[in-house]
């Protein structure tokens, strides 16, 4: 399976939006903020419009489809599989996906704190320092259920950036409220399913649902 190996923020340039691909980081010395910045600064100086060419009905609904894949670091044909579960669920398509796609393994390791990033996240999975229930599971799509237990190895736990996710959990981007963390034993716990606006991808998933039903 091809696999993305660039610059994230190239991702970022491409949809001309911060998609936190780096974690914190994206909080400083960001390409999209400058650019934007830019734009701004150049439309109050009146050195020409300095805007965007209007897009079509079908750029804005490929575009929330980009920003939601790109942000869950998935391939088309996944995130096509992932649609395609929704699509069968009981309830709405759009809230289904993102739901589908916010309990993958990987993203959970990222919002219980053990990876500051979702590239970070990933790669703590596919090496095996993760457990599920106290099993390895090196899956990164694997889907967390309500009572799944999640931790890591003791002695991956003791790397600077495992304590830099850590940290960053506490003080910079709490866990949400549907994971719950004991400290002393450096495990995290998905209590439910994630309501939609406890979801960390930011899209209008309508949009989403309309792009595929075209």
């Amino acid at each position: 399976m091809s696999r993305y190996t660039g610059p994230s923020c190239k991702k970022c340039r491409k949809v001309s939006q911060k998609l936190f691909l780096k974690g914190s980081k994206c909080a400083t010395n960001c390409i999209v903020d400058k650019k934007q910045k830019a734009s701004r600064d150049k439309k109050f100086s009146g050195g020409g419009p300095g805007g965007m060419k209007k897009m079509s009905d079908y750029g804005k609904h490929l575009r929330e489809k980009q920003i939601a894949r790109l942000m869950a670091q998935v391939t088309e044909a996944q995130f096509r599989r992932f649609f395609d579960k929704a699509s069968k669920d009981k309830g709405k398509t759009g809230e289904a996906l993102l739901r589908f796609l916010e309990v993958r393994l990987d993203n959970v390791v990222r919002r219980v704190g053990f990876a500051i990033s979702m590239k970070a996240a990933r790669q703590l999975v596919n090496h095996g320092h993760i457990r599920v229930n106290g099993r390895q599971v090196d899956i990164p799509s694997f889907l967390v259920k309500p009572g799944d237990t999640i931790n890591i190895d003791p002695k991956k736990a003791q790397s600077p950036l495992v304590k830099l996710g850590l940290e960053n959990a506490e003080k910079g981007a709490p866990r949400p409220s549907f994971l719950s963390w004991d400290a002393a034993t450096m495990t995290g716990k998905m209590t439910r399913w994630p309501d939609r606006g406890e979801v960390s991808i930011s899209v209008d998933e309508q949009l989403i649902v309309e792009f595929y039903s075209k």
